[in-house]
């Protein structure tokens, strides 16, 4: 198959969600096969509802800088399917995918045809075991794979990572992974297992219980983020400095929220257990980066073991990293993937502390989720509000996401759109010079927006 030949085939097993197959058993047949790909590198792999990528991205980065040949596989993707591959801090070429595609398609079909499987591999367990064998055949020494849902039962948990880490778990995907943060907190949490290094962001009460007895189940002890401070050097507080979080501020016993108006792109020092890390600004936008930066912080000092990454590169990692889609600007436009309540509270605290201007929105959003909330959250920021619909079979109509339009938001304030090409014309006729568009509700809707503007 050439490029195209192998994207039309894979897109043809369906959604990547919707059509999935919660599962091992395939995806291990699979690498078998293939002989087992995984077992040439290292691996981190990352679980969690929010901020995995950018965990991925920061870590990336710092292993880029530290020379580590380093192998990223995330999801989804924006524009092009190659995204989802990246080597050493580019995109895998499209001739390569489509060679690494053929190789999986055909061991496929030859284990369905075999008997040894009873039904063709999903999209994403292909797309798996093509990251794998494209990390293989380029010698990487680290491989960073992020989880596509949940853990327990996702593909990329077939690879035996060696190091796990768990961002902050918040509901989502409910109908997958459970109704109650504990329910979902033990989907992602079976990717630890006995032997491997673990490390754990900043959780609720519930999750953070259900981690911790996985971690006593499997006997090992976890590395937890909240064991780094991150400071605002010349806070407003007593002294010279600030301890800041993601969320509130900490200082002499008192909770403290930050002071009004704190840079989006964050400058901070973060002091963990053995090095102090000066100065950082870091290259994503938005507070709630610096638990994802400490996450990547704590599993770059874990790899310290392995490989020679200083502070300079951790440092310079920090700053390099890019996650496009997520606080993205790009001109007038600003993109964010707020797909969940505990995204859109992010995008909401960046938009509180950093953007005075007016907002014209532009909305999408999959079937399934707390459209309430993330409406309850977003719209009122708005001065206009576009709704529309993505290219998605999960994706709701414009006319589905109107009843969740909130109280007090004046009818004259609301559009509907059939398409995202017709949206984005709405919103440049509606947003004065100067002002903000704010592309959010899915990552899918974003991919569809970018890729219309590139045009």
């Amino acid at each position: 198959m050439n490029f195209l030949d192998s994207v039309k085939y894979l897109l043809a097993l369906g959604n990547e969600v919707s059509a999935m197959k919660l599962g091992l058993r395939n995806i291990r047949k699979l690498l078998t096969a293939l002989d087992n790909p995984q077992n040439n590198y290292l691996k981190v792999q990352v679980a969690g509802t929010n901020g995995k990528g950018s965990v991925c991205a920061f870590l990336g980065a710092i292993c880029v800088s530290a020379g580590v040949k380093t192998g990223i596989y995330t999801s989804p993707h924006l524009i092009s399917i190659t995204e989802r591959i990246r080597i050493n801090g580019h995109d895998i070429p499209e001739k390569d995918f489509a060679r690494y595609s053929t190789t999986v398609r055909e061991t496929a079909e030859k284990l369905v045809a075999d008997g040894e499987l009873e039904s063709i591999p999903t999209f994403f367990e292909q797309l798996t075991a093509i990251a794998l064998i494209a990390f293989a055949e380029a010698n990487v020494e680290l491989a960073i794979l992020e989880t596509g849902l949940g853990g327990r039962l996702d593909a990329t948990t077939a690879a035996n990572a060696e190091i796990a880490a768990i961002t902050r778990i918040d509901i989502d995907h409910q109908e997958y992974l459970g109704e109650t943060l504990a329910e979902i907190a033990a989907e992602k949490a079976a990717i630890i297992s006995t032997g491997s290094i673990v490390v754990v962001a900043n959780q609720k009460a519930d999750a953070m219980t259900v981690i911790s007895e996985r971690c006593a189940a499997v006997g090992v002890c976890p590395i937890l983020a909240s064991g780094i401070r991150a400071i605002q050097k010349g806070g407003n507080t007593r002294g010279s400095e600030c301890v800041i979080d993601s969320a509130v501020s900490e200082y002499g016993g008192k909770t403290l929220f930050p002071p009004v108006g704190f840079p989006a792109s964050l400058s901070v020092n973060f002091v963990t257990a053995s090095c102090r890390y000066e100065n950082v600004t870091l290259g994503l936008n938005g507070r709630h980066q610096l638990e994802n930066a400490k996450v990547a912080i704590l599993i770059a000092e874990t790899l310290q073991d392995n490989f020679p990454i200083n502070a300079t590169n951790i440092i310079d990692g920090l700053q390099n990293a890019r996650h496009p889609g997520r606080l993205e600007f790009s001109d007038r436009y600003l993109f964010d993937g707020a797909h969940n309540a505990a995204g859109a509270k992010s995008l909401r605290d960046f938009l509180d502390e950093s953007v005075t201007g007016r907002i014209t929105l532009v909305f999408g959003a999959m079937k399934g989720k707390d459209i309430g909330q993330i409406a309850l959250m977003l719209f009122p920021k708005a001065d206009k509000v576009i709704l529309t619909r993505p290219e998605n079979s999960r994706a709701m109509s414009a006319d589905e996401i109107m009843p969740f339009v909130p109280d007090g938001i004046d009818a004259k304030q609301i559009s509907l759109t059939d398409t995202v090409e017709q949206a984005l014309l709405k919103a440049n006729e509606l947003t004065f010079e100067n002002d903000i568009i704010l592309v959010t509700g899915s990552l899918y809707l974003i991919g569809e927006a970018k890729k219309i503007l590139n045009n």
